[in-house]
């Protein structure tokens, strides 16, 4: 396993004295409690009420503010103050945000991840187990009998396509200004969006390249979002449906014009590495020598810090509870040797893009 020169340093060396480690593998006993007590710390305002105060709150004052019980704000003050989410001054009793509060509160990435774990996934792990054993999304039940989450996402409750949605255009959106540049430095006139969504980036592509067509691969439920959402926009008539369902093996790409660029934006880790093979190698089948595929992920062995790297691993588990069964954020080698196996060569891979994704650039043999 080749990993970052950053990452290198976090994960082949002991990091912890023996009482941090004991101390962290306590707090991973308990993560469930943990991560419930500061959400409810954010829901119910008391960290906000806590960043804006001057002197800090005294748990009387948080009562009164948040017209919670004595008894619950102990509990939850009691929790956080383990947690290391908030401090208090012993001579006073005024509680005062710390900086681990302060980012549970303020962290667009850390607030992101909180909603997409307590409204997708939460109840989803407790079938985790079960989901590793058989292979499939053993968590979604709770919502719908869809093998995978993406037949159901658009029947899914408001909150809880909010919560994910927000999840995914948050890690995507950051790097598309620069995913713009990489794949329109060339003479791109037709382009596949495949798995395009809600065609978020499909209406960033019409709007950066006023000649560009942009066809939208995806299920067709998924495409009636799509229209949706691109309706009466500018460049809208630009932008094309192609609904099919990927898993089909014999579900093919459009053939009715040479297409310059192939755009797949967190896309294949929703697939297991065969599927990928498979998709890619039909992607192969209608590339020209000029042809592009672009497939931009957060690859989690290249990021900068450990602490994305922490946020795509963990987020690899939603893949095996919730949405699948099968798939994950991938490492470079492991989706590297699958679009060898599929008949093309990485040229180049941009790193650093947003939220930690890099862009790989593949070519036919």
């Amino acid at each position: 396993m080749k990993l970052s020169p950053a990452l290198e340093k976090v994960y082949t060396k002991e990091q912890y004295s023996a009482r941090d480690a004991q101390r962290f593998a306590e707090f991973i006993a308990f993560g469930p409690i943990v991560f419930q007590a500061s959400r409810l710390m954010i829901k119910f305002g008391i960290f906000q009420l806590l960043r804006d105060s001057d002197n800090g709150m005294t748990r009387k004052e948080i009562s009164a503010a948040t017209g919670l019980s004595d008894y619950a704000v102990k509990v939850l003050t009691d929790a956080s103050l383990t947690i290391g989410s908030i401090l208090v001054d012993t001579a006073s009793d005024r509680f005062t945000l710390s900086k681990v509060g302060w980012f549970l509160l303020n962290d667009p990435r850390t607030r992101v991840n909180i909603d997409f774990n307590h409204d997708v996934n939460y109840e989803g792990w407790f079938h985790l187990e079960e989901a590793l054993l058989e292979g499939k999304p053993a968590g979604l039940r709770h919502f719908g009998n869809w093998p995978t989450v993406y037949e159901g996402l658009s029947s899914l409750p408001e909150q809880v396509q909010k919560s994910w949605f927000g999840f995914d255009h948050f890690y995507s959106d950051g790097s598309f200004d620069q995913a713009l540049e990489i794949v329109f430095d060339g003479k791109t006139r037709n382009l596949i969006d495949v798995g395009g969504n809600t065609g978020r980036w499909a209406m960033r592509c019409v709007q950066y390249n006023k000649e560009v067509n942009v066809t939208i691969m995806d299920l067709p439920q998924q495409l009636e979002m799509m229209r949706e959402q691109t309706r009466g926009k500018e460049g809208a008539d630009r932008i094309h449906g192609y609904g099919l369902n990927l898993l089909d093996p014999s579900a093919s790409f459009p053939t009715d014009k040479e297409y310059d660029a192939i755009w797949m934006s967190q896309f294949l880790d929703c697939f297991s590495l065969d599927e990928i093979v498979g998709i890619v190698s039909r992607a192969a089948k209608i590339m020209t020598p000029d042809t592009r595929l672009y497939i931009m992920e957060t690859l989690w062995d290249r990021q900068k810090y450990d602490t994305a790297a922490f946020c795509l691993t963990q987020t690899s588990l939603y893949f095996t509870a919730i949405a699948n069964g099968n798939s994950k954020m991938y490492n470079t080698e492991d989706l590297e040797n699958a679009v060898n196996r599929a008949g093309l060569v990485v040229e180049t891979i941009h790193d650093h893009l947003g939220q930690g994704h890099s862009i790989m650039v593949c070519r036919k043999r």
